[in-house]
């Protein structure tokens, strides 16, 4: 089997998850972070190089306070668990988004746990924290056309591999498939740039029951396809 080298996931469906078992969305949130830590493992071992997971948008912010605050919380209390998965499986960590909104402790927790995996040589893993791919692409225009009035950059020169070196992903190839779970059809402000030629599998399932078997249907799903590069 083909497996593909860049796997993005949108992950969705943790509230109508925790609904269907009549709990609160908090509790389905959690469950999502620990099928997280095991879909990192299984597709590492499968052949996966790169994984980049959609963990917190920027338009997530507009949610009950409540839920933002407790998912705030869930994430402190998660990057101490991949810190230990990293150690475990050798992971490289980049958390990619707009960091400057985040709390103080938390951007810290970031750094340190980008720093102390950078030589990791496992899974590159990717976790989008207040990302929005059209808050990315202005993030990188602002950046380029500073780059041209400090003189550092010519206009002319700029072609798509050097706009690709000002975003987040600078440096990690483009997804050759992206997961969503929960059926919805639509790509939610998720890597715009990054998503071209990307191919999508869509499943009913709901995040915290996606696991190494329906990853594996993705798999044969992405092998099924007609890869055609540079034709309509």
């Amino acid at each position: 089997m083909n497996v593909p080298q860049h796997v993005a996931i949108i992950l969705d469906g943790n509230g109508r998850w925790a609904k269907s078992k009549g709990m609160p969305r908090n509790y389905g949130h959690a469950q999502g972070a620990k099928a997280v830590e095991k879909i990192c493992e299984d597709a590492y071992r499968m052949g996966v190089k790169y994984l980049t997971v959609y963990a917190f948008s920027t338009e997530n912010w507009n949610r009950p306070q409540s839920e933002v605050d407790a998912l705030m919380k869930l994430l402190r209390n998660y990057m101490k668990t991949c810190l230990k998965t990293a150690e475990k499986n050798d992971m490289k960590i980049r958390v990619i988004g707009d960091k400057t909104r985040l709390d103080e402790d938390i951007r810290l927790r970031i750094g340190e746990l980008e720093e102390s995996t950078k030589k990791n040589g496992g899974l590159n893993f990717q976790i989008a924290i207040n990302y929005g791919g059209r808050d990315e692409l202005v993030r990188a225009v602002r950046k380029i056309a500073q780059d041209c009035v400090d003189g550092k950059r010519n206009p002319q020169e700029i072609d798509e591999v050097v706009f690709d070196h000002y975003l987040d992903t600078h440096d990690i190839p483009d997804p050759d498939l992206l997961i969503r779970t929960s059926g919805e059809m639509r790509i939610s402000n998720f890597l715009l740039w990054q998503l071209a030629y990307t191919e999508f599998y869509i499943t009913d399932v709901l995040w915290p029951d996606f696991d190494k078997e329906e990853l594996m249907k993705a798999f044969e799903y992405y092998n099924g396809r007609d890869r055609r590069f540079g034709k309509v």
